[in-house]
């Protein structure tokens, strides 16, 4: 599969790394090629490509969006007609000061993207954690219980797309709904954040989903 990367910071990085490793076509959207985040990444995979950001769009069959929540616009603007009836799998968070909802929890960054890209369609993944969950998504000892992945999204084959991605990756996808409850996805990460970080807990914990 043809995947694009919008920001290869701690979460994108190691997703394109994994994904390209599991036999993906993998390309990160760059305006500045030699940037430190983009040379940070071919450095782990020297096999990632780079191209221009609407090339690498347009040619994608799923596109990732890993960057920060006050770049997310100037990001999609310029894509907003090679994006139209894409997948486009939204990795993002937003944090506000003191770990608080970044859009003061009125809605999601999720809902906000699919204003920016209405053609598009958004699928709230690989978030809920911190990225050293992506670098490493292993926790054995469980049998065959794996980590949860929760999403969110609108339309059905776009979430059976991103879940599929999920497993390979590891991850038990459990399909949340539309995308309106991205904004409890995005509660679940400050949650995990306070508890990993504010409490000294660690990053070494994930959710599960056990069901009789």
């Amino acid at each position: 599969m043809n995947l694009t990367f919008i920001g290869v910071g701690n979460v994108g990085a190691p997703l394109a790394d994994q994904l390209q490793k599991l036999g993906h076509s993998v390309t990160i959207a760059a305006r500045d090629p030699q940037s430190q985040t983009v040379q940070a990444a071919l450095e782990r995979n020297p096999s990632l490509a780079v191209q221009a950001p609407l090339p690498a769009v347009a040619a994608a069959e799923v596109v990732f969006l890993a960057t920060p929540l006050a770049a997310i616009a100037a990001a999609l603007s310029p894509l907003k007609t090679a994006l139209a009836g894409k997948v486009l799998v939204d990795c993002t968070n937003p944090v506000g000061p003191n770990l608080s909802h970044g859009l003061q929890s009125q809605t999601s960054g999720s809902e906000t993207i699919q204003a920016l890209v209405p053609e598009t369609q958004v699928v709230k993944a690989f978030t809920i954690y911190g990225f050293e969950n992506f670098e490493d998504s292993h926790y054995p000892g469980y049998g065959n219980l794996k980590p949860a992945m929760l999403i969110a999204g609108n339309d059905a084959a776009a979430k059976a797309t991103v879940a599929d991605l999920c497993q390979q990756l590891g991850w038990e996808p459990i399909d949340t709904g539309n995308l309106d409850m991205a904004l409890h996805l995005e509660h679940m990460t400050l949650l995990w954040i306070k508890m990993a970080r504010g409490q000294g807990r660690g990053a070494g914990f994930v959710w599960a989903m056990l069901q009789r």
